[in-house]
């Protein structure tokens, strides 16, 4: 018998191949490789957030680019990936996290608003007419349990929990470093330098204007960023 090339089953999103596997969403896992890389890391008092940017132009303004996005004021998230489909995710993620604080008082739990982000990265697995999300998000925050949270969401729309993790195109290489170098008891400021350590092991040039910082402290549970003058501290 002759053997069947992948072409015969990476046309349509529904189509299994012979053994189990969904050729587009394997295709848009490549695409978050792609991406520049983004971290989350749980210290004992905070989630904190790292990402790197991508700047091709010294004509593009550097603002524009947002890698790390706020989704209520305890929960953040990051991407990496195509940049534009994540901004559908996030859109996603708020109207959840103001519907249930409508509907129930309260701050949304970071697990249901991850849970909310995969569930609609899995429907777009499912059916036919549609493309896979081509992007993988670090869901992070601090709810009322006071604890710091921090999931990974992929295109498939499986969802893990981690205490530190990475994606994009270094995402080998910095979990490697994380997984030498992490501890659980880590303060705020140790995590942000962490994971500004690993990306410089992984990309030739780490500066103030393409790298963007952001924590959720368990104190106040609000977003914090730091301003270019703030990361070039821990660049030195």
């Amino acid at each position: 018998m002759y053997g069947v090339s992948p072409q015969a089953y990476d046309r349509a999103i529904t189509v299994f191949s012979p053994d189990g596997r969904l050729f587009q969403v394997e295709y848009a896992k490549e695409a978050v490789k792609r991406g520049a890389t983004a971290i989350g890391i749980c210290s004992k008092n905070s989630v904190v957030f790292v990402a790197s940017k991508t700047i091709h132009s010294k004509l593009i303004v550097a603002d524009s680019l947002k890698k790390i996005f706020e989704v209520d004021e305890h929960i953040a998230v990051t991407a990496s990936g195509l940049i534009a489909d994540a901004r559908r995710l996030v859109e996603t993620a708020r109207v959840e996290a103001q519907r249930h604080r409508i509907t129930y008082n309260e701050p949304a739990p970071v697990e249901t608003i991850a849970r909310s982000v995969g569930d609609l990265l899995q429907v777009y697995t499912q059916y036919g007419g549609i493309r896979p999300f081509g992007v993988s998000l670090l869901i992070g925050g601090v709810d009322s349990s006071k604890r710091p949270e921090l999931y990974e969401a992929e295109p498939s729309g499986a969802m893990t929990a981690y205490y530190a993790d990475s994606i994009g195109t270094a995402k080998k290489e910095v979990d490697e470093y994380l997984e030498k170098k992490y501890k659980p008891d880590m303060t705020t400021e140790e995590a942000i330098k962490l994971a500004v350590e690993a990306l410089k092991k992984t990309q030739e040039e780490a500066t103030p204007t393409n790298l963007e910082i952001a924590y959720i402290p368990v104190t106040t549970r609000k977003y914090t960023t730091l301003d270019e003058k703030e990361i070039a501290k821990y660049l030195k």
